[in-house]
């Protein structure tokens, strides 16, 4: 049986690739995913690893509060001395690096006098001692290091990309305006091929103090002298730091570094890996659509095989190894596409400016394994229902014309319902419990979500009548008598058009989902800034997110035409053990460019600021805070300061411009070592050219128009989207390659009858004609099918997120293009079968058994 099995499917090659590839695409997508992500692994892994390679112990100072623009307390040079002092330390270097925070950030300037930064990516600034090499992480490509004042070395990857020599002169801005330097040496960090778009900008390390506003260092690393185990030099160590600080070893103080980013990267490989099992889910339907149409044409070859003695176990071990020699090959093919495929991702990720660190590709074992079952063991599972269709043909049909398989009554559209129940409790749990992020609702959600995709795909034949006689309309009507034959040949076997039309179901189902969802938050963003913004002007930095010099909010208010200019400081600041977002305004103006919407207070608390705070109601009840009640509030160095509570506003639940705890900007900058703004808002008459002269020493700060901001702010949004439905797009061609095959595999099932239908008088334009409305109306059936289930959970998630003001809205013009979308695929899979089917030769096929 197993040489009946291989030679069966080298007799139906055509049938076996188009097979194959609904697998191989899925295979691809989850082999890149893994190299991918592999491969930024061990860029960051080069990346810490380096940082350290040398260093026994590290002294850094302690982070107090995560995500602090501020960055986490300094290491004084008193402490670097008295290190050196120590007799077991053979040598100790301070440095200014900081690879997870915000304090050594400087931007590069362009020849063009714009910043030089990608999408938000970082801009380090680093302050390294040349002196001591032992402990230098970065690699000298060309030139020297910096020393003198304004010396500067750049990464090598951005002086090749911006066309930047030795010895050429350039801009930067860290802290305050920007400043001119001359390159005097390229370098890379480590052996790492590539940052990302991130960009290095190295300097001596009094210069990097100077331009970061920072005193001491970020760390000191420290080599014992040999015989002195780590371990001893850090309890050493450990007696003479102060409070402020804190020292691990070199190996620690890696893996340390590493948790952050792995977090990441492990929610970037569940992402991509989410859509490759998307195109394994389709892939199925694919799969168990083709075989079963395979099984039900070999209903004679089969019967005669039990004629000659099969029994029905070896008709199962048949039908059941061509899926596994299938699902073997396919996966295999798609393991190795993966790799492609992986330089493919990493190129999307860089057009939509999320470029990401590389390193030469990571080809791990779990890659190969993890691929090669998922790719086997989905095949497998697909075809198993076919194949135990297979073992229920009788003998007998070897010698009748036409048998067909005796089918049990079908449980599926009982079975859609059911699920569709259980569907609907597990969504219902996810959305309407009001705890909508946490890990079981989302897992309820994607489970319901799934469990719904099969429900309707269960019950969808007892629907392919109705819905073929609405989407039918136009082939009827237009098409003639090959548009009348196309509808009926849609609803011959209203089984095998669900299953077909189904794989498509589902992609068009999660297109819409994220569209409609999409939508429904556009609109949450937009109302939220126009409910808070009054200001005529918006000053952000380039990104739109992270901040700027404060001086770039008294340098935009001399613009002529400014009026009014409050700026916004921002910082993360300690209260307890909560981390909380702490902004400076300006009492006498925010009100005139920002509205407030007050629980406790009105206007007029803003001139009791002087020694109080404004807190958010959400941040009052979390920590039982009422108007009056005092608090202590310590900075990311450690500083605590005594507030009281002056008032309470809550702001719209999404892109609150302000944090949990308001300040004025005095008792900001005294609190907040090196304060920067968040925004700068600007009423009068302004125009565009004024403000950019007026910030032209701040390139990273950028004037935008109200309108232009809030555009600018829901632009995130878009580029989400855009990654999603290109992700998504792979299962919609693994649904073409379904919908191809069906259609191949009808037009030899329907040989004899299209001959017929030639020799009565068909022409091959007919032909062709019929074919493709076929092919259409299927598609449109899965548009049928989709586009509702997905409006349907997009609504039960917008209906969970309108807390935080998200409405749900029908994206109408983007339904429209995803049926126009469905039908073109049907056209696109008809065109190999209906060429086919038109140059079939008459008098043959009439004598096709």
């Amino acid at each position: 049986m197993t040489g009946v099995a291989l030679r069966g499917l080298l007799a139906r090659r055509v049938r076996a690739v188009l097979t194959a590839l609904a697998i191989v695409l899925g295979v691809a997508m989850v082999s890149g995913s893994f190299v991918l992500t592999d491969t930024i692994s061990k860029a960051f892994d080069t990346i810490f690893t380096s940082s350290y390679s040398h260093t026994d112990a590290v002294v850094s100072g302690k982070k107090l509060v995560d995500y602090s623009n501020g960055g986490n307390a300094t290491v004084s040079q008193t402490l670097l001395e008295r290190i050196k002092r120590m007799p077991n330390v053979e040598a100790a270097s301070g440095a200014l690096i900081d690879l997870n925070g915000d304090s050594t950030h400087a931007t590069l300037i362009g020849r063009d006098g714009k910043a030089i930064q990608s999408n938000g990516n970082p801009t380090f600034g680093f302050g390294i001692d040349p002196s001591q090499s032992r402990f230098n992480p970065l690699k000298l490509k060309s030139g020297t290091w910096a020393t003198g004042r304004h010396d500067v070395v750049i990464d090598s990857e951005t002086a090749k990309k911006h066309h930047f020599q030795v010895g050429d002169p350039i801009g930067v801005a860290a802290s305050g305006p920007k400043e001119r330097f001359r390159i005097v040496g390229t370098a890379t960090y480590g052996d790492v091929q590539s940052l990302g778009g991130a960009t290095l900008a190295i300097f001596s390390i009094p210069t990097a103090q100077r331009l970061l506003d920072l005193d001491g260092y970020s760390v000191i690393s420290v080599a014992a002298k040999p015989g002195v185990s780590s371990g001893s030099l850090v309890s050493e160590l450990t007696r003479e730091l102060p409070q402020t600080a804190q020292v691990r070893t070199g190996k620690q103080q890696a893996n340390e570094d590493k948790k952050g980013v792995a977090s990441f990267i492990s929610f970037i490989r569940g992402f991509l890996l989410g859509f490759g099992g998307i195109a394994l889910f389709v892939g199925a339907f694919v799969i168990f659509n083709t075989l079963s149409i395979t099984v039900a044409q070999r209903t004679r070859e089969l019967a005669t095989l039990r004629t000659l003695g099969a029994s029905r176990r070896q008709v199962l071990r048949s039908v059941v190894l061509e899926s596994f020699v299938i699902g073997l090959l396919a996966s295999a093919i798609g393991l190795v596409s993966g790799f492609g495929l992986a330089k493919g991702l990493s190129s999307l990720f860089g057009a939509l400016g999320l470029t990401l660190p590389q390193a030469s590709p990571v080809y791990a074992t779990h890659t190969f394994v993890i691929s090669l079952l998922l790719g086997v063991v989905v095949t497998v599972v697909a075809g198993f229902v076919p194949a135990l269709r297979a073992t229920r043909v009788p003998p007998i049909a070897a010698v009748r014309e036409g048998a067909v398989i005796q089918r049990k009554k079908r449980l599926g559209p009982a079975a859609g319902v059911v699920l569709f129940g259980i569907a609907s409790v597990l969504i219902a749990y996810a959305t309407l419990g009001g705890h909508l992020g946490s890990g079981k609702s989302l897992l309820a959600l994607a489970g319901g979500a799934l469990l719904g995709l099969l429900s309707v795909a269960g019950f969808a034949p007892v629907l392919v009548t109705a819905l073929a006689g609405v989407v039918g309309i136009p082939a009827r009507r237009l098409g003639g008598a090959a548009g009348r034959l196309a509808t009926d040949n849609a609803t011959r076997n209203p089984a095998r058009t669900a299953s077909t039309a189904a794989a498509l179901m589902i992609g068009l189902a999660l297109v819409t989902f994220v569209a409609v969802l999409g939508k429904g938050l556009h609109g949450s963003v937009d109302r939220a800034l126009n409910k808070q913004v009054a200001a005529d002007w918006v000053v952000t930095s380039q990104n739109g997110w992270s901040s700027f010099p404060a001086a770039a909010g008294t340098a935009a208010a001399k613009a002529p035409g400014v009026t009014l200019a409050s700026s916004i400081r921002s910082d993360r600041g300690r209260i307890g053990k909560a981390n909380v977002t702490v902004n400076g305004i300006e009492p006498a103006t925010i009100t005139r460019v920002y509205h407030f919407q007050w629980k406790q207070g009105s206007d007029a608390t803003l001139a009791k600021l002087g020694g109080g705070a404004l807190v958010k109601q959400a941040f009052a009840k979390k920590h039982d805070l009422a108007v009056g009640d005092g608090f202590t509030l310590r900075s990311p160095a450690g500083k605590p300061v005594r507030l009281t509570v002056a008032g309470i506003f809550q702001p719209p639940r999404v892109m609150e411009l302000l944090g949990g705890v308001v300040i004025s900007n005095d008792a900001f900058d005294r609190t907040f070592p090196r304060p920067t703004n968040s925004l700068t808002l600007i009423k009068g008459s302004p125009t565009q050219a004024g403000l950019d002269r007026a910030l032209a020493a701040f390139p990273d700060a950028k004037p935008q128009t109200r309108a232009d901001y809030v555009t600018a702010q829901s632009s995130f949004i878009n580029t989400m989207l855009n990654l999603l439905y290109v992700l998504l797009a792979l299962s919609v061609i693994v649904s073409l390659f379904g919908m191809l095959n069906t259609l191949v595999l009808s037009v030899f099932e329907r040989t004899r009858e299209l001959g017929m239908l030639r020799a009565v008088g068909m022409t091959r334009r007919q032909t062709r004609r019929m074919v493709r409305h076929e092919s259409v109306i299927t598609a449109l059936i899965g548009a049928a099918l989709g586009l509702p289930l997905g409006i349907m959970l997009a609504a039960a998630v917008t209906h969970a997120l309108g807390k935080y003001g998200v409405t749900f809205s029908l994206p109408v013009a983007s339904l429209a293009i995803f049926t126009v979308a469905a039908m073109i695929a049907g056209i696109l899979a008809a065109i190999a079968p209906a060429r086919r089917a038109s140059r079939l030769n008459v008098l043959e096929a009439l004598q096709y058994e």
